[in-house]
């Protein structure tokens, strides 16, 4: 199998070494070709990348990224071709895309990751996949590489919206964390012995124990970055407003990324959030 990968950012790289290191045949594309580099052979261009490929992977930071980069790449795509779009972009981008793929006679499969930096690289991503069976089933070999499960929808499209789901849980979870903390020290509490009491608990998450210890050394080593937590915030509020739907806690959370986002802490690691609690 011949794979494209477009975008070989922090998520994407790992990604396209794991589809390598299954046998398969990469090409991979970036904006910055640096960033490229070492992973696999490297095209010129979106469209160099794709010229020959049976599945063309996008993994950029946002629908409007995906869109331009699709644009100048659906053209020069084989017939038969699935694009396997794996980027989180929302409802309304996630529609554009697939009218896109639509226009171009392109198999569209929706299918966003779950995940950070150490899962992308260890091949433990959660794929949510939605799109026809088909391609789905083609598509299966990437899937297999770079993720340990995969939650199986129906049409394009219902992988986006499942994917919102779980970053709202994400985005709730590291913002209470970060605040419980916070609290914890502004009334001399040990943070890290709150952990401790918390771990293997019923009401502790093992997600807790890895953000948190970052949180206590003020240390944020980007895995997954603030600004892209931010933007995925973003769109379930978009979600949210689209569907009638009230959600003042995630407005909330919007709102301390942004505090965080401005003292300087958008290229950290999400975690960086604790940073907007002012002790």
């Amino acid at each position: 199998m011949r794979v494209a990968v477009l975008g070989t950012g922090t998520m994407g790289a790992p990604m396209a070494r794991n589809i390598a290191d299954a046998g398969m045949d990469v090409r991979v594309w970036n904006r910055t070709r640096e960033r490229a580099e070492g992973i696999a052979e490297v095209a010129d261009s979106a469209a160099d990348a794709v010229r020959d490929a049976d599945v063309m992977v996008t993994m950029l930071a946002d629908g409007d990224a995906v869109e331009a980069v699709a644009r100048d790449a659906l053209d020069a795509l084989p017939d038969g071709a699935v694009w396997l779009q794996m980027s989180t972009v929302g409802i309304a981008a996630n529609e554009r895309l697939a009218t896109l793929a639509e226009e171009r006679g392109v198999a569209f499969v929706d299918a966003p990751v779950s995940g950070t930096k150490k899962p992308a690289e260890d091949g433990e991503l959660v794929v949510v996949a939605s799109g026809p069976r088909e391609a789905r089933e083609r598509a299966k070999p990437v899937f297999d590489a770079v993720g340990s499960k995969v939650v199986e929808l129906g049409e394009a499209g219902q992988a986006q919206r499942f994917k919102l789901v779980m970053n709202a849980w994400l985005a709730a979870l590291v913002d209470t964390l970060a605040e419980t903390l916070a609290f914890a020290e502004s009334i001399d509490v040990d943070p890290s012995r709150f952990l401790s009491a918390i771990d293997g608990a019923a009401v502790g998450a093992p997600y807790a124990q890895l953000k948190g210890k970052m949180m206590i050394e003020r240390s944020f080593p980007p895995s997954f970055t603030l600004d892209l937590m931010r933007k995925d915030a973003g769109l379930v509020l978009e979600a949210a407003e689209r569907h009638d739907f009230e959600a003042p806690l995630m407005e909330t959370v919007a709102r301390v990324f942004d505090r965080a986002i401005e003292a300087g802490h958008g290229d950290e690691d999400m975690a960086a959030a604790f940073c907007a609690y002012k002790r």
